[in-house]
């Protein structure tokens, strides 16, 4: 297996090619900020913050740091030509009007029919789900960033999530370091798997009956 700073940037570069021109898209707090990073030079997106941002750009350089500009992740961001800022209530109903494409958010656990539990950390004290119930009922499309399995070496690709749900039947693609699962109504499709991986490597380490779509790739 590969370390984790390298499975990481296998996720985000592989959720990167995800996005077309001109989508609106929203990067959850940790991993998936990290996306941005990785955009085709090809491709123009809009990146939403919910604390008030649309237009960020890559991390800046530490020469470009501005200490006023921060994401929702109380990261440093940079901001693209046309960026514009504006208040929660704003950023809030864009999201629940239906304006952003696509969401990335990480999760502690992901099921079989698309629901997602990803903002109770047991025995920690934590203050809420923050906007992922939002943006998972909000977006048009929710994508899965994270972790194959926790730091116990357990499944994070369940039969059915057993933390709170954030949302209920809302996640539609899993990106892991291991491969890309689509959410459909028959179950988790496998499209793509890691290289040096089997199928029966990625299904021992998922408790969800993984389906094989019938073009299997290999994820680049």
């Amino acid at each position: 297996m590969i370390d984790k700073s390298a499975a990481r940037e296998r996720i985000v570069k592989r959720i990167a090619k995800e996005f077309k021109n001109g989508d609106v898209v929203n990067l959850g707090i940790g991993m998936p900020t990290q996306v941005a990073n990785f955009i085709p030079a090809d491709v123009e997106i809009i990146l939403h913050s919910e604390n008030g941002l649309l237009g960020t750009g890559p991390a800046p350089s530490q020469e470009e740091i501005d200490k006023d500009l921060i994401n929702a992740g109380n990261q440093h961001v940079t901001i693209l030509p046309g960026g514009c800022f504006f208040d929660s209530a704003t950023s809030f109903g864009i999201i629940r009007g239906g304006h952003v494409d696509a969401t990335v958010l990480g999760t502690l656990e992901v099921d079989q029919e698309g629901n997602i539990a990803n903002y109770i950390v047991p025995g920690k004290m934590i203050p809420g789900m923050g906007g992922a119930m939002d943006l998972c009922t909000g977006a048009r499309r929710v994508i899965i960033a994270t972790d194959h399995v926790n730091k116990k070496g357990e499944p994070k690709i369940l039969k059915r999530c057993q933390l709170p749900l954030t949302a209920a039947k809302e996640a539609d693609l899993i990106v892991t370091e291991m491969a890309v699962i689509e959410v459909t109504k028959k179950g988790l499709l496998l499209c793509e798997i890691a290289p040096g991986l089997t199928i029966n490597d990625v299904q021992a380490r998922t408790e969800a009956e993984l389906f094989v779509a019938g073009n299997l790739k290999t994820m680049e």
